[in-house]
């Protein structure tokens, strides 16, 4: 293990991998990247990887669409000789009571001021999308046909490839310890393993980015709650886009193997480390999607997994230098849609950390909008 670097990255999903990628393309000599476990162990690999640019605020709408933009030329750009299985199908969002009309109509405005095609679809619309859907009680829907779905395991793997091309060192199984400081400033972390002795670092890892914060004093607002996803039998294709249910807290992707991916949003889930998975979980979901898409009642649940949002008061991510600490770095508190902002995050981050214009202002995703009740409250979170 090297006893040096110019710049550490403490976390092993999509948002560190981009990172450490771009820090690298940037001409960062000597990167390294830590990972406790392995890579994509943490919310990356357990995420239903959906894409969407149809969100309710400017900084959310803004680096999804500018990410999906990467995403379409990412393996050219990366070198990976596989496919990340990125498939734009679209996101179809229902509504289902006046007040999410008028919501949606908002956030489209926002939305095509942003350039994302999105629109408003009435019932009759929306059975022409998804014919398979039951349209009882709905009120219209936003559909935006750029959105899509991506592969999380090899999108990452295309990004940490990419960057041991460059030079990057990549650690897995190497726990951070601790975070020493000369003064105030970093001055390298400590791990398992030993120590690495650098004047930048960030972290990037999730739901534990607070513990990681607190070794350098700082209490961050980020909470882990779990989210529960399950996934079915592969079946002759049915389904297009991502169907979303704010109201009913749910979504369900027809994947590229032919199996469903559903998800779940307890709005009673106790913010703490629980990743179990549960039969109620199993129960509530599949009551909530066959309400919706009857045609698959009979089809076979395959298996389910738990992973853990890491949750803002806002539901907006924490980007940017903390100022207390120079050289300390976070790119944490996605609220559950972090995969989705990474391209576009990981290059933001590089060139912040490197001193660099970055490609637009960062200072909204602060950590002092917290303390100064700045707040960037996302509406369109399940």
């Amino acid at each position: 293990m090297t006893k040096t670097a110019d710049a550490v990255v403490i976390g092993g999903g999509i948002v560190g991998c981009a990172t450490a990628y771009n820090l690298a393309k940037l001409g960062c000599k000597k990167v390294v990247l830590v990972e406790e476990k392995y890579l994509t162990s943490g919310a990356t690999g357990r995420c239903g990887a959906g894409v969407r640019m149809q969100w309710g605020t400017e900084p959310n709408c803004i680096l999804a669409r500018d990410s999906i933009k990467m995403l379409e030329n990412l393996e050219e750009e990366l070198e990976y000789p596989g496919s990340i299985e990125f498939k734009q199908s679209g996101y179809l969002l229902l509504a289902y009571t006046e007040k999410m009309v008028e919501q949606f109509h908002m956030n489209i405005g926002l939305q095509h001021r942003l350039g994302i095609p999105s629109c408003w679809v009435t019932p009759e619309e929306v059975k022409e999308i998804v014919p398979h859907l039951n349209t009882q009680g709905l009120h219209g829907a936003t559909y935006c046909p750029k959105d899509g779905h991506c592969n999380p395991f090899k999108t990452t793997d295309a990004y940490a490839q990419a960057a041991k091309r460059l030079g990057v060192e990549i650690l897995t199984y190497t726990k951070v310890t601790d975070l020493p400081r000369n003064s105030d400033k970093i001055k390298g972390i400590e791990t398992t393993a030993g120590i690495i002795e650098t004047p930048l670092v960030i972290a990037c890892a999730g739901a534990y980015t607070r513990q990681l914060a607190r070794l350098v004093g700082v209490d961050l607002p980020i909470y882990p709650e779990r989210h529960q996803i399950l996934v079915t039998e592969p079946v002759e294709p049915l389904l297009g886009p991502m169907v979303m249910s704010f109201y009913h807290g749910t979504y369900c992707q027809q994947v590229p193997h032919g199996g469903f991916l559903m998800g779940l949003g307890d709005p009673h889930e106790v913010k703490d480390f629980n990743e179990d998975s549960t039969w109620q979980f199993l129960h509530e979901t599949a009551a909530k999607i066959t309400f919706m898409l009857p045609v698959l009642k009979e089809v076979r649940v395959v298996r389910q997994w738990s992973g853990l949002y890491d949750l803002t008061p806002d539901k907006t991510q924490i980007l940017g230098a903390i100022p207390e600490v120079p050289g300390f770095f976070v790119a944490a508190g996605f609220s559950g849609h972090g995969f989705m902002m990474a391209p576009v995050v990981g290059k933001l981050m590089a060139e912040v950390m490197l001193g660099l214009e970055p490609q637009y202002p960062i200072e909204m995703y602060g950590v002092k909008r917290f303390a100064e009740g700045s707040l960037y409250v996302e509406p369109s979170v399940v």
